[in-house]
């Protein structure tokens, strides 16, 4: 096709996205991706978005829910629907296999609905092109489209665009330390069948093709292991994968010791996508101090670094496996998300440093279109207010926790507790990892686990302050896999598990800025900067973070004694990481759009001088 008109926008087209192998395989088609949220949030996502090309990631570690939503769906699109019961071998992997392929198949044929409908007012094939990034080549060409009159000239750039649009990816998550093990009938223990390696080969089996895997919550080496025996993950040629490896890390160094140990054995990782530590939704990991803004500077400055080193590795790992040798590094990318809530701060983080794609996930919790929400979960995210976020002590797993006050889940929970029945029924066992009181491991949001542990409290004497402190820890601990599932139980009116509805949420603290309700092409106008709907008083994401972290840290101060030498110089560690990260931050100031970033800067800075202060003299108590 040759064809220039006012000789920049369709010049442009015909140099860098007419190539049709350019274009499907290198060139995103937004520049934002909906993270995993929960295991119900984005369980069904890709039927909602991925047809404009919008990428997300869902949940497989729940297989019971996953059965559930693909009979759910293989009804709704008039497929059959044949159970796959926990009587046939490996279930739990066929269960996520099947899901997967049932979501490729409507995304297919919803995509080729949207591809062969026409370009009118209200259309799928328009809405696609309306919620695309303004700059984005397709979008101007769209535009140019709106503008021509010549016949010639509109089928020709009907013709164009609609070659060039592709669907989202169907991502999936995989949280690798939930990976208990598991037993067939005789009690021996199933060879490659724990959680996380089930729902790993599960995964690799399906239809999915240009798919990531998100492996988050660190390494696991059974589980990157037996990585090296699925084949899914090789290269189909430079830069070509079926199915990719994506690491979610929250620092340079973890991105470093992952990074290698997978190159070693052959698997190139394709994404680092790096979190905020505590400004996020879900489990909160603290760092030592260090601040996403001289994380993203130190993976920006060691990129090529970390590029190079992996790929010795990995060239050295294909040499001794007899595959094919590529010379030159695959693509490795790196994203970022956590807190992130309007256009100009994704805007800086991809320019400054070179992100190639920013994750807004709190955010589409409060849009029906993208996410699964229940009505009553919905009212209380549109209303929240900062104060009802709190960083809890409430999953099992003994990790820090954001959490939304008010669930229904926690007035059932605190109902059982008020009846002197605390804890919850283990139907999942996902999160089983106390042998505390048995030989077996248990969840200590069980009934079983929390009878006993506050008999044993009990039995210690303890003051009455004392006790009431320790009781509400013990009690706190909250059921995740069915918490965490019900939203799209009670939505889609499926059978709940043990006739549990209670629904739990787990929004990061960027909920409270966010106050209505809206349509996924409100959420992608403000995304890309052609609406606003966030609350005036919102702090800047890195002041956000900041504040969480001065707020942990005081909270460690007042509630740690000085006198372990360890947790001594590892609070010293973080208060010093805090230091530097705001003097970054004063370096930056003149570069960011937020009137209220310097002086805000400032006030944690004079924070985190009254913190110091408070640490050195509990230090010299101490002494």
């Amino acid at each position: 096709m040759t064809l220039i008109i006012d000789g920049d926008v369709i010049n442009i087209v015909i140099a860098g996205a007419l190539n049709p192998s350019t274009m499907h395989t290198t060139t995103p088609i937004h520049t934002f991706h909906i993270p995993v949220m929960g295991l119900a949030y984005t369980i069904d996502t890709p039927v909602k978005v991925a047809r404009y090309g919008i990428n997300s990631v869902v949940s497989i570690i729940e297989d019971k829910l996953v059965e559930l939503m693909r009979k759910y769906y293989c009804e709704k699109y008039d497929e059959q629907y044949v159970p796959i019961t926990p009587k046939e071998q490996d279930y739990r992997a066929k269960r996520i296999t099947d899901y997967l392929n049932l979501l490729n198949r409507i995304v297919k044929k919803q995509f080729e609905d949207l591809r062969h409908s026409t370009f009118c007012v209200g259309s799928e094939l328009t809405k696609y092109f309306e919620m695309l990034p303004g700059d984005s080549i397709l979008r101007l060409s769209y535009e140019r489209l709106l503008q021509a009159k010549d016949k010639i000239e509109r089928d020709t750039l009907v013709k164009f665009l609609t070659s060039q649009i592709k669907p989202g990816c169907i991502d999936v998550n995989i949280m690798t330390k939930v990976d208990k093990n598991n037993y067939d009938r005789s009690g021996h223990q199933l060879t490659d069948g724990s959680d996380a390696v089930a729902a790993l080969r599960g995964y690799a089996n399906s239809d999915l093709v240009d798919s990531s895997v998100i492996f988050s919550a660190g390494l696991n080496p059974r589980l990157f292991n037996y990585l090296e025996t699925l084949p899914a993950f090789n290269a189909k040629s430079w830069a070509t994968f079926d199915k990719k490896i994506v690491i979610k890390v929250s620092d340079y160094r973890s991105a470093f010791i992952q990074g290698k140990y997978l190159a070693k054995k052959g698997i190139w990782v394709s994404e680092f996508r790096i979190e905020s530590g505590l400004n996020c939704g879900g489990h909160a990991f603290a760092t030592d101090g260090s601040l996403l803004g001289p994380i993203l500077e130190e993976f920006k400055l060691k990129r090529e670094e970390l590029i190079t080193s992996l790929h010795a590795l990995y060239v050295a790992a294909l040499k001794t496996k007899g595959l094919e040798v590529f010379d030159k590094p695959h693509p490795l990318a790196i994203t970022v998300q956590g807190g992130i809530g309007t256009y100009h701060e994704a805007m800086f983080l991809a320019s400054r440093y070179d992100v190639q794609s920013t994750g807004w996930g709190t955010p589409f919790l409060l849009c029906p279109e993208a996410t699964t929400v229940d009505e009553e979960t919905l009212n209380l995210l549109s209303s929240a207010l900062e104060s009802d976020i709190i960083l809890s002590k409430n999953s099992p797993l003994g990790i820090r926790f954001n959490y939304l006050k008010g669930t229904s889940s926690e007035r059932e929970k605190m109902a059982r507790v008020k009846k002197g029945k605390p804890g919850s029924p283990c139907t999942e066992k996902h999160l089983v990892s106390n042998t505390e009181f048995t030989k077996d491991p248990i969840c200590t949001a069980s009934t079983v686990y929390q009878q006993k542990k506050i008999a044993a409290l009990k039995s210690l004497s303890l003051s009455s302050s004392d006790y009431d402190k320790q009781h509400a820890e013990i009690v706190s601990k909250e059921c995740l896999c069915i918490g965490l599932s019900n939203a799209a139980i009670v939505t889609y009116d499926l059978p709940p598990i043990k006739n549990l509805k209670a629904v739990t949420i787990c929004p990061g603290p960027n909920i409270a800025y966010f106050n209505k309700v809206v349509s996924l092409r409100e959420m992608t106008d403000h995304i890309y900067g052609r609406t606003d709907i966030t609350d005036p008083a919102r702090p800047h994401m890195f002041i956000k973070e900041l504040k969480l972290n001065l707020d942990y840290v005081r909270d460690q101060i007042l509630s740690n004694d000085m006198e372990d030498t360890k947790w001594r110089k590892e609070i010293q560690t973080f208060v010093a990481q805090l230091s530097a990260g705001i003097a970054y931050y004063h370096s930056l100031s003149d570069h960011i759009s937020s009137a209220t970033f310097t002086e805000e800067l400032l006030m944690c800075e004079g924070e985190l001088a009254v913190l110091r202060e408070a640490m050195e003299s509990k230090i010299n108590l101490s002494a």
